[in-house]
């Protein structure tokens, strides 16, 4: 999918009125950096990054919180959405860590009998 508002400075600053509109920083907090839902600008995407998936997320919702907006916005006001994220400058300290994989994931202690 190819986002047809990209490098718009226009759709960037309309984008960025839907974001708050449509309450997305009530979750993804001012400027996309994250707050109860994940941050949208620091590069770590658990959907994939690039902005189809962005606008897929967006469309269809994502388990665990992520409603899905495909019949309340329009495909444009989600592209410009997109276009608004892609505008937003990456923070210098990335407060998150990575999705956990197997490898990663804290292993639970089992503990022996008393």
């Amino acid at each position: 999918m190819t986002n047809p508002f990209a490098g718009d400075s226009t759709s960037v600053a309309d984008g960025a009125k839907i974001f708050s509109t449509m309450n997305c920083d009530g979750c993804h907090g001012g400027g996309a950096l994250g707050w109860a839902g994940p941050s949208l600008v620091d590069g770590r995407w658990r959907y994939g990054g690039t902005d189809g998936a962005l606008y897929h997320s967006v469309f269809y919702g994502r388990p665990r919180g992520m409603p899905a907006y495909g019949g309340v916005m329009s495909p444009g006001a989600i592209w410009k959405v997109v276009t608004y994220i892609r505008a937003q400058p990456v923070p210098s300290v990335v407060p998150t860590q990575r999705w956990p994989t197997r490898e990663t994931a804290p292993q639970p202690v089992r503990q022996g009998p008393p």
